[in-house]
């Protein structure tokens, strides 16, 4: 099967999703329940369309299919920032606090502390993309730490309300949000455009990529900052989905067999909005609200991160 044709494929079974997510089931006013599930599906556009991006060329500059741009900490400050305004605040001063002013405050500081951590491990000549990720990931933890300390403090019913926000939730997006987020988005992917063409020869590795022309540091710097952006719009409009970038990105690699990065990243985005839109049509019509989405696309992903655990330790 050629490339095309299996764009082709994935392109004709998300278009299906999206007919039956859209138009099945509705009983009553149509115009409101339309209205409501449009809105559902721009969020799950939006979210899978930056969240496969993010993470197939994150994978690509680390040459590691196993991580994730979640590894440079941004979901646990995420979480951190929520639990933080909870803990201080109350969640009722949170309620009544602007949703588009928790939104851009997220936004800007999960930008702020990529900018920063990027900022003070490239200052000098020579770098390393791996001290990178531990950096983040001892931060990542660091963040975490906090989290729960704050979070063992709460009361109960301020609990939930943290608890809700671990998990993605495509059911109550706004409306404001939404639109704030596809501006976003689509200007950071325009910016992004310009630097598709390196790569494919960046996924040969610093030297060769270096020895065929490409001025490595300003392209991963720009492209690092890029995923910051993506990851930090997403994980703010609906909330963190660890494994569904894993998940998508190796699906993609393995459904599509090349190292294209415009084939590669079209399929990563299909799957992505198959994963999505079919997994919430499982939460509303076979599990009707029992569970989250998150939930299962977390219990896939890592079902799947075992399996390429064991799969590259027989390799050793």
């Amino acid at each position: 099967m050629g490339y095309k044709t299996k764009i082709s494929v994935l392109t004709g079974l998300s278009a299906i999703l999206i007919l039956v997510f859209l138009f099945t089931d509705i009983s009553g006013n149509w115009s409101y329940i339309l209205s409501r599930r449009i809105t559902k599906l721009a969020a799950m556009i939006l979210t899978g369309a930056a969240i496969a991006f993010s993470t197939v060329v994150f994978q690509t500059i680390t040459n590691n299919r196993i991580l994730t741009p979640s590894i440079l900490g941004l979901d646990s400050l995420y979480m951190l920032i929520q639990t933080f305004l909870i803990f201080a605040f109350g969640s009722m001063n949170l309620t009544m606090l602007n949703q588009n002013m928790n939104f851009l405050l997220s936004v800007g500081l999960m930008i702020a502390f990529a900018g920063l951590l990027y900022k003070l491990l490239f200052k000098g000549e020579q770098h390393n993309i791996y001290f990178l990720l531990l950096i983040g990931l001892v931060i990542g933890t660091l963040f975490e730490s906090l989290s729960t300390f704050m979070q063992v403090l709460l009361d109960p019913n301020e609990f939930m309300v943290v608890q809700d926000r671990m998990f993605a939730s495509f059911n109550n997006v706004n409306d404001e949000l939404l639109i704030i987020s596809s501006i976003g988005l689509a200007a950071i992917t325009l910016y992004a455009l310009k630097f598709l063409k390196y790569l494919d020869v960046l996924s040969l590795g610093r030297d060769q990529a270096v020895n065929l022309g490409v001025n490595y540091d300003y392209v991963i710097k720009r492209l690092l900052i890029i995923i910051a952006v993506m990851v930090s719009v997403s994980t703010a409009l609906v909330g963190p989905i660890t494994f569904l970038g894993l998940l998508v990105a190796n699906v993609a690699h393995e459904f599509m067999r090349t190292y294209r990065h415009h084939y590669l990243i079209l399929g990563a985005v299909l799957i992505s909005f198959i994963a999505l839109i079919g997994g919430q049509l499982l939460v509303e019509r076979a599990f009707t609200f029992s569970t989250t989405l998150s939930v299962i696309v977390n219990f896939v992903g890592g079902v799947y991160f075992i399996y390429l655990l064991l799969k590259e330790s027989k390799k050793w």
